[in-house]
């Protein structure tokens, strides 16, 4: 090949590499366009205070939140449930995902270690209709009967485990199966970094005469801290989108309780319940926004994670001491 149609071929190579990194933004912008757009009705009947303001029922003189008949539509409910149901499957899932984690990695037998990461993973593949489906038949009863029951008796009176919902249903029961499905997420990602870290820095901790549970701490955990950190952030990603599995547990009603027992909604749960039922434009206008809103809120938990990982690292590289 000539050195002409060399340079031809990389300079055509060099744009087709670019477009499709420019995919990306434009796949991006579009979405954001489509959901401005179409929540262009809603944003200029609420403006901002869709997003924290409530209504006052006539009749009972309670704050309500979504009046479709009244064209009433706050997304406050919707947020908080999203919030809430997700960092309680972090709150859950992180300690055991962590453990499982260093188990594969650092404890676990030759023989045992392909096994049981396979079913790790494995799990992450399950379609969230099944968790949702085990959910209903197996988790939310035991809860019911069992769980629930128990928290009550104990932290009953911190307000987080009133007795005011005996079906199971629930932020509780949308937390434990987001739990369960970001658990393998998490815990794969952070086997992968922390086999990623070199084996001289065991040794080096080891050579201070630290014991095994120092090493995991100090030569391991601690250096790969950055990637646990983007471990946790995408497990969280995961709970803020889920959809189905949350829909089905969650109890689908939009309140906001203090109690964890009670029933709620997410943003996702709403605009599969109601999408296809809103025949207004008002109504309709309001579920995209609420899809509007967890972009949003998608955006703000990336921006808080790098925070996060700025005011754990310091921007300086990881090491040990």
């Amino acid at each position: 090949m000539s050195r002409g149609n060399s340079a031809t071929a990389d300079s055509g190579f060099y744009w087709l590499m670019v477009l499709c990194a420019l995919t990306i933004f434009g796949i991006v912008a579009l979405i954001a366009f489509e959901l401005v757009s179409r929540s262009h009705l809603a944003w200029s009947k609420f403006g901002l205070s869709f997003f924290y303001k409530s209504f006052t029922d006539p009749f009972s003189h309670q704050p309500m939140y979504w009046d479709p008949v009244n064209e009433h539509f706050s997304a406050l409910p919707f947020v908080y449930g999203t919030l809430v149901s997700s960092f309680l499957g972090l709150l859950l899932a992180v300690p055991l995902a962590l453990g499982l984690a260093v188990f594969l990695t650092e404890m676990c037998p030759h023989r045992l270690r392909a096994p049981l990461a396979f079913i790790t993973e494995l799990l992450a593949a399950i379609p969230s209709v099944i968790y949702g489906l085990w959910a209903v038949f197996v988790l939310v009863p035991l809860l019911r009967e069992h769980v629930n029951p128990l928290l009550i008796q104990s932290l009953g009176w911190t307000g987080f485990f009133s007795d005011d919902n005996p079906t199971g249903l629930g932020f509780l029961a949308s937390g434990v199966i987001l739990a369960i499905m970001i658990l393998p997420i998490i815990s794969s990602l952070t086997r992968e970094v922390m086999t990623a870290v070199p084996y001289s820095q065991r040794e080096a901790v080891l050579a201070l005469g630290a014991t095994r549970w120092e090493t995991i701490c100090m030569g391991v955990l601690r250096n790969a801290r950055i990637g646990i950190v983007g471990a946790i952030i995408l497990g969280l990603g995961r709970a803020l989108g889920e959809t189905m599995a949350v829909t089905m547990v969650i109890g689908n009603t939009a309140e906001i309780h203090r109690s964890l027992l009670s029933n709620g909604s997410s943003m996702a749960s709403v605009i599969a319940n109601q999408f296809t039922e809103a025949v207004d434009n008002v109504h309709l206008s309001a579920l995209i926004e609420i899809g509007l809103a967890l972009f949003i809120v998608t955006i703000i938990v990336n921006a808080l994670a790098q925070l996060l990982v700025w005011a754990v690292t310091r921007g300086a590289p990881a090491r040990v001491n």
